[in-house]
């Protein structure tokens, strides 16, 4: 495997954001479906029509998954890249608050690509002035080293991340009592 990119530069992170086993009952169920539907004109009919939607259903969700990548020069989210020096601030973010980036907390500019299947995301900061998008939101499961190679942190490490954990560590100590 190579650790560079087709331009030349040293890939710093990679990842490709694979369905989840649960997805794949989709592609199963539309196909039955579509089998079923047309059962009754042939059997036969029915039989191959869901083999082709079920195989061609497949080939689409191995030929879309998204990948990250992460180069000296380069982020590339998805279909979409950016150059490194437009990248701010960047923030990964599991559990409960990574729920929150990806709901209320979420803002209608940004650019997403979220999967539901995968609980970390990273929040990317655009610094160009030009661009009206805020920032970046992907779903990674590797939300540590996606931060790392954008020299961001985790939620957790920030200020507001450590005054929301000494918040409800004072709610449970009031509970406790």
């Amino acid at each position: 495997m190579s650790n560079s990119s087709p331009e030349g530069s040293t890939v710093l992170f990679s990842e490709k954001l694979w369905p989840s086993a649960s997805t794949w009952i989709w592609p199963i169920i539309i196909a039955v479906t579509a089998g079923v539907a047309l059962a009754p004109v042939n059997a036969i009919v029915g039989w191959v029509a869901g083999g082709v939607v079920l195989i061609s259903l497949v080939v689409v969700f191995l030929l879309r998954v998204p990948t990250i990548e992460v180069t000296n020069d380069l982020v590339t989210v998805g279909r979409a890249s950016i150059e490194r020096k437009y990248i701010g601030e960047v923030i990964g973010y599991r559990g409960e608050e990574g729920f929150k980036q990806r709901g209320q907390k979420l803002h209608g500019l940004a650019y997403m690509l979220l999967r539901g299947w995968i609980d970390g995301v990273v929040r990317m900061e655009v610094i160009d002035e030009r661009d009206t998008t805020p920032y970046w939101l992907t779903s990674t499961r590797r939300p540590e080293e996606l931060a790392a190679a954008l020299s961001g942190v985790m939620y957790e490490f920030t200020d507001e991340g450590i005054s929301e954990a000494a918040k409800l560590e004072e709610a449970e100590d009031a509970s406790d009592d």
